[in-house]
């Protein structure tokens, strides 16, 4: 009997692993400029940590969460985002008390239970930022400017914001109000799931893909009308701190997003990609003000985005762009004979502590497959040790870049293979 993987779940295999390291490695890298602090939460948490609401019509909540009673009778669900987690994590540790502004950044997988297809897993992996404590509408932008740089890190062109407000509680309600009026009279017209929105979380129609192409939806009112003077000037703030910091955006008044617990600012940041097709957003996000205190904690502004990694390694790959070099290792050692394994077993460890990439035959294999094996490792040098090299202390080191060959003191193998690196100036990663 054989057992497949789950469905809507990918191996991720060596020589793709390495792309994912990759991409992890160079995301932290702008995390650190911006002065964001990796935060890492459980795969699980309580289930009323994302069931909190019965009102939230969001589709995570009411049907993408995998669920289970765990052997405590305790209800429990898998993340299906990042942020609840980090906002319990805040609140539980108390991170309040240490900082003004928390500035923290996950990574790491997701899941919900949805229709696997090209693109979209039941369990796919996250990176996002959250930043507690300011309700300055910089702060938003400088969540934006973020996501812009770890776009710019890896290449990708046309980047473009696309940013809305929906203002705060007062504005919300006003406007919400007035679209339940409006799309009450297209009620029979809206498809189920808008039936459903309708009187539970309205915003959510607008952001509906099975209707929003009808003449009726071009008609709806739009939030801007119905924003409070302190959320037009939080908005037109943000919008002048992006301009300050050279970033283009689009203001969209259709761009609402399907969680509930956002407030203000909400954008999304897409990149000119044609294998992505009309769903060439890479990442979203927004201003939460409401959700610490939701959550037990004191009542503190944040805002914050999330990008699916997923589609983030597919638009690298589809504008060819290289994630990894080609897979190499410094010494491949080919060893003839018991004495010789030995031998070359305490010669691989003392490699590899000093920082070489070193690797050897554990199959018992004839000179020649070792030979294909150097090859297929990218071997920057081979070596061949057997007994007439252990009895004269010796061994032939051949250079596969440069086509050369020398005889080296089996014991002064490494400070050879570290000299030829270090005048390369290619021994950053070497340590002696």
């Amino acid at each position: 009997m054989t057992i497949a993987k789950p469905k809507g779940t990918v191996d991720i295999l060596p020589g793709e692993s390495e792309k994912w390291a990759s991409i992890e490695q160079r995301i932290r890298k702008v995390c650190k400029l911006y002065n964001f602090k990796e935060i890492r939460t459980p795969i699980f948490e309580s289930g009323e940590l994302f069931h909190r609401d019965q009102n939230d019509s969001s589709d995570m909540v009411t049907k993408e969460t995998y669920d289970f009673v765990d052997r405590g009778d305790r209800n429990m669900t898998l993340r299906p985002e990042g942020t609840a987690g980090v906002v319990r994590a805040f609140i539980e540790n108390k991170l309040y008390v240490e900082n003004p502004v928390s500035k923290l950044f996950y990574m790491g997988p997701m899941f919900r239970y949805e229709r696997a297809q090209r693109g979209r897993q039941r369990q796919f992996h996250q990176f996002g930022i959250e930043a507690l404590g300011s309700a300055s509408p910089l702060m938003d932008a400088e969540v934006i400017a973020t996501a812009v740089a770890v776009i710019k890190e890896f290449g990708l062109s046309g980047i473009k914001v696309k940013i809305n407000s929906i203002g705060d509680e007062e504005s919300r309600k006003a406007y919400k109000d007035v679209l339940v009026d409006y799309f009450t009279k297209y009620e029979d017209d809206l498809c189920e799931d808008c039936k459903n929105r309708l009187h539970k979380n309205p915003l959510r129609i607008l952001d509906c893909k099975v209707d929003h192409h009808k003449d009726y939806f071009l008609g709806a009112p739009k939030i801007s009308t119905y924003l409070n003077e302190s959320s037009k000037t939080h908005f037109a703030q943000v919008l002048e701190a992006l301009k300050a910091m050279n970033i283009d955006y689009e203001v969209d008044e259709n761009l609402v997003r399907g969680l509930d617990y956002y407030t203000h600012t909400v954008f999304e940041v897409e990149v000119d990609c044609a294998e992505l097709g009309a769903q060439n957003v890479i990442c979203a996000g927004g201003r939460y003000n409401n959700l610490v205190g939701q959550l037990g904690g004191p009542d503190t502004p944040a805002c914050g985005l999330a990008f699916g990694m997923e589609r983030l390694l597919f638009a690298l790959e589809s504008e060819g762009k290289k994630l990894t070099k080609e897979a190499s290792s410094h010494l491949f050692i080919i060893a003839m004979g018991d004495k010789a394994i030995a031998k070359s077993a305490e010669l691989l460890n003392k490699c590899r502590m000093g920082g070489l990439v070193s690797e050897m035959d554990y199959n018992n294999k004839s000179l020649k497959a070792q030979f294909k094996l150097a090859d297929k490792n990218n071997a920057l040098f081979t070596a061949i040790i057997g007994d007439n090299e252990i009895e004269n202390g010796t061994v032939n080191i051949k250079n596969n870049e440069e086509k050369t060959q020398e005889t080296v003191e089996i014991d002064k193998v490494y400070d050879y293979i570290y000299n030829y690196l270090l005048s390369k100036s290619s021994c950053s990663h070497c340590h002696h």
